[in-house]
């Protein structure tokens, strides 16, 4: 199954996730982490990152970084939120971000904000039908998201994070009523504009998604934070919600800190964060708000998933393919049979990566041996494969390594006839994760063969997967495949034995 990272560089924290996408979707997480930077503060004080949080950034990020690269992400996507949208110097701190980080940090508009957090929560909470209300605060900005059929319908974006509020409105420890005074119309000006643009109150649910939202629910819900996770959806009524900013906002920081639910670090933003969500509350009428534990990161994971990112590796770049393709024809290869085939390789070659579980950009061998498996008719049809191995492994074919000629040749050797074996010295001379590769793509190929047996085209199109501990095949035609089925179930035997599953294959019309 795909596997995605995703980098979400905030105002308040870094954090990454790294997911797996079993079907459209859903989520699986296999890695996350979270530090809390500050990023924002220098930001909303002076306009600019400081020297100091630049260097700290990047420390987190390239330790961020080690952690999941060790995943093997299929694709990754960083992204930079309010802070940097506002940073006079927001350049030079992507840049240096995305050194440390080693890949490209994106800094995204308030409105993709807003789209990755409605994704990421239709993800872990979808609502394909209901109307619902989303509130995420925050350390820059506030996203304000108003969805219905699963759908983002309005978004707004606004300066209401709680860094930033907190930088700006309340310096003084207990905050003054003035302050408190000043915070609270700030706010109300700032939701003024989608007050007038989300229809007030109906809504099937209303949703927090932020840190802010999880502590706040933890503490109207007395959850300690060592049982955060238990804050999942959870919810706080308005009445909640009110008596804790009154509570809240009256206290001094250290009363705070140890108040249930509320972390150290969150104590000292908090009071904004609750000031933010009970106006929101009051502004649409929500009477009760609940939580998700989705964010930017999982509506990041989601896009790259929908969006097959990452995939290309596992395929010949058009460049790469055009080479191939006349190299094939130099040979007298049939190309339109050979791109059937190599079409047919790429769907198995995803269709079973959680069991062969190669190395992404091997994909791209396997493809270029469904070009160039039948270059040795031109030499002999008996024996076509050895001829054909020959000739890929001494050619001058641009676009390989010396190693991936080897293995396209070999794939070429074993793509009919016996598979790889202890009697074959080439394969035998191989590294072990190279004899496996070769082991796993060869059965693919045959399989792939198999499929156009006719040369015809008589099979459309694939689909399938691993379903009751078999790998089901099902051919999408018109047109009698006896042939082709024939031909994939001859394979049965071999594919038993490499992938130690059952295979089956069945047909059904278009």
């Amino acid at each position: 199954m795909p596997r995605y990272a995703a980098l979400d560089i905030g105002s308040n924290s870094v954090r990454y996730m790294v997911a797996d996408v079993p079907e459209p979707g859903r989520l699986v997480t296999v890695a996350e982490g979270r530090q809390v930077t500050r990023l924002g503060e220098s930001v909303f004080s002076t306009g600019s990152v400081s020297a100091d949080a630049i260097a700290n950034v990047s420390a987190v990020l390239a330790r961020m970084s080690a952690e999941w690269r060790q995943t093997e992400p299929l694709a990754v996507r960083a992204v930079a939120t309010a802070a940097i949208r506002d940073a006079r110097n927001g350049d030079e701190f992507a840049e240096a971000a995305s050194r440390a980080a080693g890949v490209q940090v994106e800094t995204i508009s308030g409105q993709e904000e807003a789209r990755l957090i409605h994704l990421g929560v239709e993800a872990r909470w979808p609502h394909p039908e209901e109307r619902v209300l989303l509130i995420d605060i925050g350390g820059g900005s506030a996203e304000v998201i108003e969805a219905a059929g699963g759908a983002m319908r309005t978004a707004f974006s606004r300066p209401l994070g709680a860094v930033r509020l907190q930088s700006v409105f309340l310096p003084n420890d207990p905050p003054s009523r003035e302050q408190l005074t000043r915070l609270d119309e700030f706010i109300a000006e700032k939701l003024a504009s989608p007050a007038r643009r989300i229809e007030r109150g109906g809504f099937a649910r209303a949703i927090g998604t932020s840190a802010a939202a999880s502590a706040i629910i933890c503490a109207a819900n007395r959850i300690p934070r060592t049982r955060r996770q238990e804050a999942d959806r959870r919810q706080a009524t308005q009445a909640q919600v009110r008596r804790l900013y009154q509570r809240l906002s009256a206290m001094t920081l250290n009363e705070r800190r140890s108040f249930t639910g509320i972390g150290p670090r969150r104590a000292e933003i908090i009071v904004p964060g609750v000031a933010v969500l009970l106006r929101v509350m009051e502004t649409f009428d929500v009477q009760a708000l609940a939580y998700c534990t989705a964010g930017v990161r999982d509506g990041v994971i989601r896009d790259l998933a929908e969006r097959g990112a990452g995939r290309e590796r596992a395929r010949l770049s058009r460049e790469n393919r055009a080479l191939v393709e006349q190299f094939a024809r130099r040979f007298g290869v049939e190309i339109r049979h050979a791109r059937k085939v190599a079409y047919f390789a790429r769907e198995l070659f995803e269709m079973l990566r959680e069991l062969h579980q190669l190395p992404i950009e091997t994909g791209r061998l396997l493809e270029a041996a469904a070009y160039l498996r039948d270059a040795g008719h031109l030499i002999s049809d008996s024996s076509h494969h050895k001829h054909s191995q020959y000739i890929v492994q001494n050619s001058d074919l641009a676009g390989f390594t010396a190693l991936e000629r080897t293995l396209v040749a070999l794939l070429c050797r074993y793509h009919r006839k016996s598979m790889p074996g202890a009697r074959h010295a080439e394969f035998q001379a191989l590294p072990p994760d190279h004899r496996r590769t070769v082991l796993y793509l060869a059965l693919l190929l045959r399989l792939a063969d198999a499929l156009d047996r006719s040369r015809d085209q008589r099979v459309e199109s694939l689909s399938g997967g691993i379903r009751n501990g078999q790998v089901v095949l099902t051919l999408r035609s018109e047109r009698d495949t006896g042939l082709e089925r024939w031909a994939v179930e001859s394979a049965v035997q071999d594919f038993a034995q490499v992938y130690g599953k059952r295979l089956v294959v069945n047909q059904e019309t278009s």
